[in-house]
């Protein structure tokens, strides 16, 4: 299990300036947020820490503006939304040598740094930019799981230079993920989708051992078709996975999990056309696989129905589009439906499943979804974050 450092009591930051790395890289439409998801899961800590009298000083990177340049990617907009969900007046400070001077003379209770990113030193983990950004505050406080699979200055390097814990969101996501390791109830079900197996199949290994069925769908799944002979038209695969296919069947074999496929799938001529149910066998030359079909979702709802707990990563179909989402939907009533009739532990993780879930309503029935991508991923593989392992208890 991580034992990571933690603050149990309040009282032991009493008065003090808090530098709170959080994650509001959060989506921007017409100069505003259009997703508040993870700026609202922060109101509990705020109020703890603002009844124990703290200066709080809220740090984060929106976007790759190294890579596609400042415009656009200003905090400024996140900070307007902030207020209005803290019902707090926030500061916004560029980050110089003048800010810890403002911060330390102003008499605002919360303060946010402008894009983390600005600065290039940000993403080279550079000693002097987290000394910097260190002397800004008393204490360091990591609420950012999402990020913290960066070696960077505001995740790893900053914990050289001051009193440093993990937040009470990654407490709670680290506890939700061993759930599903250590300490999770038999059957387990592992359900992964999306469309490259090449970028999950360390996930797939590492998870094997641990699960009694391991479910793929999505575009993924199509690799598996394609290699056991069967056709799938005109569908999104990938070149050269022969062996990473054969190594998943080599490593279900020897921890005797189940390995589930789909049995028949939605296809279509054209994404903007209603699809047609098929079993696998009948793919035409010009399908294009694009959900799941309705044998397999009953399939795999009577494997949820008997599980105790299920993981899962990845949509089962192209759910951006109506036509393509009652795979994934289904997937996510079934789940929550267990869940709260038979106490079926749910986790659910990764940026395109948190939203599938969303978009099916029911993200407040499952055990414990993450909005993590690269981070929840990382951990599944079995892979130590770097931002975590600076807070471990030594």
């Amino acid at each position: 299990m991580c034992q990571l450092r933690s603050i149990q009591n309040f009282s032991k930051i009493k008065d003090k300036k808090v530098f709170l790395r959080v994650d509001f890289n959060v989506p921007i439409s017409g100069g505003r947020v259009s997703d508040t998801t993870k700026i609202e899961k922060l109101e509990a800590n705020i109020k703890n820490l603002l009844n124990s009298n703290c200066k709080i000083i809220f740090a984060s990177h929106l976007g790759r503006p190294q890579k596609n340049g400042k415009t656009g990617l200003s905090l400024m907009p996140v900070k307007q939304m902030a207020e209005k969900i803290f019902n707090q007046q926030i500061k916004f400070l560029e980050i110089n040598q003048e800010t810890k001077q403002k911060i330390d003379e102003g008499k605002e209770k919360l303060f946010m740094l402008e894009n983390l990113r600005f600065n290039p030193n940000e993403e080279t983990n550079d000693q002097d930019y987290a000394k910097l950004l260190s002397s800004f505050a008393d204490v360091y406080i990591n609420e950012a799981f999402s990020c913290s699979h960066r070696s960077h200055a505001s995740i790893e390097s900053i914990t050289k230079y001051i009193d440093s814990y993990a937040g009470s969101t990654i407490i709670e996501e680290v506890k939700a993920l061993e759930k599903v390791f250590s300490k999770s109830e038999k059957p387990v079900a592992c359900l992964i989708g999306g469309s490259k197996i090449s970028s999950k199949i360390d996930l797939i290994i590492n998870l094997m051992p641990k699960m009694n069925f391991m479910i793929i769908g999505g575009a993924m799944a199509n690799n598996f078709f394609k290699n056991a002979g069967f056709s799938i038209g005109k569908s999104l695969f990938e070149k050269n996975v022969e062996n990473t296919i054969n190594k998943i069947y080599v490593e279900a074999d020897k921890y005797k999990c189940k390995l589930i496929l789909p049995q028949d799938v939605v296809c279509s001529k054209k994404f903007d056309q209603p699809g047609v149910n098929k079993k696998i066998n009948e793919v035409s030359d010009d399908d294009i696989i694009l959900d799941i079909g309705i044998a397999s979702t009953n399939k795999i709802d009577q494997i949820l129905k008997d599980s105790k707990t299920v993981l899962w990563n990845g949509p089962f179909g192209l759910f951006e589009y109506d036509d393509f989402a009652n795979g994934t939907n289904d997937l996510s009533r079934s789940i929550a439906k267990y869940s709260k009739k038979n106490g079926l532990i749910s986790v659910a993780g990764g940026g395109d499943t948190f939203a599938a879930i969303k978009k099916s309503n029911q993200q407040n029935n499952f055990t414990y979804i993450s909005t993590a991508g690269g981070a929840f991923l990382e951990w599944l593989e079995g892979k130590m974050l770097p931002g975590l392992k600076v807070l471990e208890n030594k």
